[in-house]
């Protein structure tokens, strides 16, 4: 049991600290401190070092992100409004953190480029599971497998954009006027 708190302890601290600072700019023995571990704990559980804590991480944060959005569909029954929704909660959520906890896998994602890279792609499968949540709301409210799949890219693509330009000008509007277009984008498919 003390083991998988641990692990899990190590795994938070890796993606807020990602996060926040991104990949290069954290250090596994700030991870460890984060965590109340040691190096050796973080070793332990992740023997492929920095980048292997960092995928989990990345994965950790996908999951928590996944659940925000799972919340904000499923508290609309119409896809236009749970967009806006989508977009009011990612704002709530960065002004309460300070503008410090913006999208798990963007700082990691810019600073990984390149092919064959674990984190690119643990960065890469979070951006399609995110499309995948949205897609499947869009399915389920009648849109074309097509249309869905093709709406829910272009909300990910604008949701990530907009959330990177609230968290630079430490302002809500950005997530807030992409929300709102968002939602008439989706109306006019619906």
């Amino acid at each position: 049991m003390q083991t998988s708190s641990t692990r899990d302890r190590i795994v938070a601290a890796a993606s807020r600290l990602i996060r926040r600072q991104g990949y290069t700019g954290t250090g596994v023995k700030q991870i460890a401190m984060e965590a109340d571990a040691t190096l050796g704990s973080v070793y332990h559980f992740f023997p492929g070092g920095k980048e292997a804590l960092a995928v989990a991480a990345l994965e950790h944060g996908r999951e928590q992100f996944a659940g925000l959005l799972r919340a904000a569909l499923d508290g609309e029954d119409d896809p236009a409004a749970a967009v806006d929704a989508c977009a009011c909660l990612l704002a709530r959520e960065l002004r309460a953190s300070d503008w410090t906890d913006g999208c798990p896998v963007t700082a990691a994602a810019l600073e990984t480029l390149g092919p064959g890279n674990p984190i690119q792609r643990a960065c890469a499968d979070a951006l399609y599971s995110w499309r995948n949540l949205i897609a499947d709301k869009l399915l389920d409210c009648g849109l074309p497998d097509a249309e869905a799949r093709d709406l829910a890219a272009t909300v990910v693509h604008t949701l990530e954009g907009a959330q990177a330009t609230a968290q630079v000008t430490r302002s809500e509007e950005p997530l807030l006027l992409a929300g709102r277009h968002l939602s008439r984008l989706v109306a006019s498919y619906a």
